[in-house]
């Protein structure tokens, strides 16, 4: 049973919000853009104490035996702070959303209405692990006039308390409000219920993080929600697939950052291809520490590989489902396109999926047929990120339909409402 007293301190955090998100609608472009640029600067200016305070998680996830894909996901550098910075003086760069005129309708009345961008209002962010999160979700909110409220996960507190702090001390240097960046320092677990229920205060609901996190959000909110998913992401490398470009791609989509939403979590290879390429590709990446959990067929064509390192074993059923976020894949041999998109819609997320092919026929199949967020050819998953799209940074990757998908930039913590101008007109009938 939630105890009141915390229930109204998470409500204070949301009235404060709610109370800035006056200014922050009137505010100008040009204001909205000082403070980023503020909040970018603190952040460099409270580095050693950021990373201070993040050494602190990272010790804490090592005691406990996080996983090495975990701490990645934790762990902040100089070099990551300066990409939160970037990010940050990027979505500066970008068109200010917030009173644009989407479309305009003249009646024979002679009523003229206008469809224009407003700010959603409050969002609460509820996330797990990745720091980097709590600056990029303040950066767009702030860009689109919205207040954020930030509920981080256990295993970052220390990291997101410092990465505050930072950015209102930023904000105390701007025209904007510091109350319209909150975070929410405890960690029990009702408070995300405490936040996804608090309607009239709570105009929209981020969750980011594993399948728990996300699931628990969708099934108990009574706020708005966009759902970001999981990523279990294919490759699929067709029988008219460039050998060495389907190396390279398949290897970047697993190693490059395998702790990350949109790396390659499967690799379905076609039958007339796999005996010539799959040793290839199974040999890079045993070399790399990535085990590969392989179908019976997989594993024959692989016969001649040494095993012995225990990084080539049979897949399960399970494996075919999973999101490692790890230096791990399954493989699985096909004998048509048309199985690899079956396998696609039967484990796959709606995340990312990938076709190395040449035949510009075949890749247009699999781009139209495959039901996803995001389909490639011939590049890599690892694209699917709000500063890859040229978003600057995102708030999420949206694997729903309704609303948002794929990375979410601007226009999707926006709405929109219709400005009417008459000349004393009234309703006849």
């Amino acid at each position: 049973m939630m105890d009141e007293g915390f229930k109204q301190y998470v409500h204070q955090k949301l009235k404060e919000a709610k109370k800035s998100t006056r200014s922050l609608a009137a505010a100008s472009g040009k204001t909205r853009n000082d403070a980023l640029m503020q909040m970018a600067s603190a952040l460099w200016d409270h580095r050693e104490a950021i990373l201070e305070a993040n050494a602190r998680d990272v010790q804490l996830a090592q005691r406990s035996g996080q996983s090495a894909s975990r701490i990645d996901r934790l762990a902040l550098t100089e070099t990551r702070i300066q990409q939160m910075m970037d990010g940050m003086k990027a979505v500066t760069a970008l068109p200010d959303k917030i009173g644009e005129v989407m479309e305009t309708m003249y009646r024979p009345n002679g009523l003229v209405i206008e469809k224009v961008r407003v700010p959603m209002g409050v969002i609460a962010m509820v996330y797990e692990a990745r720091p980097n999160v709590t600056a990029d979700a303040a950066a767009l909110c702030i860009k689109t006039g919205n207040a954020v409220v930030l509920r981080g996960g256990s295993d970052a507190l220390e990291s997101n308390t410092a990465l505050v702090q930072a950015l209102h001390a930023g904000l105390n240097k701007s025209e904007i409000p510091p109350a319209a960046v909150q975070f929410i320092d405890v960690v029990e677990r009702e408070s995300v219920d405490v936040l996804i229920r608090a309607k009239g205060l709570v105009d929209l609901a981020i969750p980011r993080g594993g399948a728990a996190l996300i699931q628990r959000v969708v099934e108990n909110a009574r706020v708005p929600v966009i759902e970001t998913g999981v990523g279990n992401c294919h490759v699929y490398v067709d029988r008219d697939a460039n050998p060495a470009k389907a190396t390279e791609i398949t290897v970047n989509a697993k190693t490059n950052r395998p702790s990350v939403c949109n790396a390659a979590e499967t690799l379905l290879v076609h039958k007339d291809i796999a005996r010539s390429w799959l040793p290839q590709v199974a040999l890079e990446l045993s070399q790399l520490g990535v085990k590969l959990h392989v179908c019976d067929r997989s594993l024959r064509v692989l016969s001649s590989l040494d095993a012995e390192r225990g990084k080539i074993v049979s897949a399960s059923d399970d494996d075919w489902g999973r999101e490692y976020l790890d230096l791990e894949l399954s493989v699985k041999v096909v004998d048509t396109l048309d199985e690899a998109i079956q396998h696609i819609e039967t484990y796959g997320t709606s995340h990312s999926e990938a076709i190395v092919t040449d035949d510009p026929e075949t890749a247009e199949v699999f781009l139209r047929a495959v039901d996803a967020a995001a389909v490639y050819h011939n590049a890599s998953t690892r694209f699917t990120d709000g500063f890859e799209f040229g978003f600057g940074a995102e708030i999420g990757i949206s694997t729903q339909k309704l609303h948002a998908r794929g990375p979410m930039g601007l226009d999707e913590i926006t709405t929109y409402k219709y400005m009417i101008r008459g000349t004393g007109q009234i309703k006849q009938s």
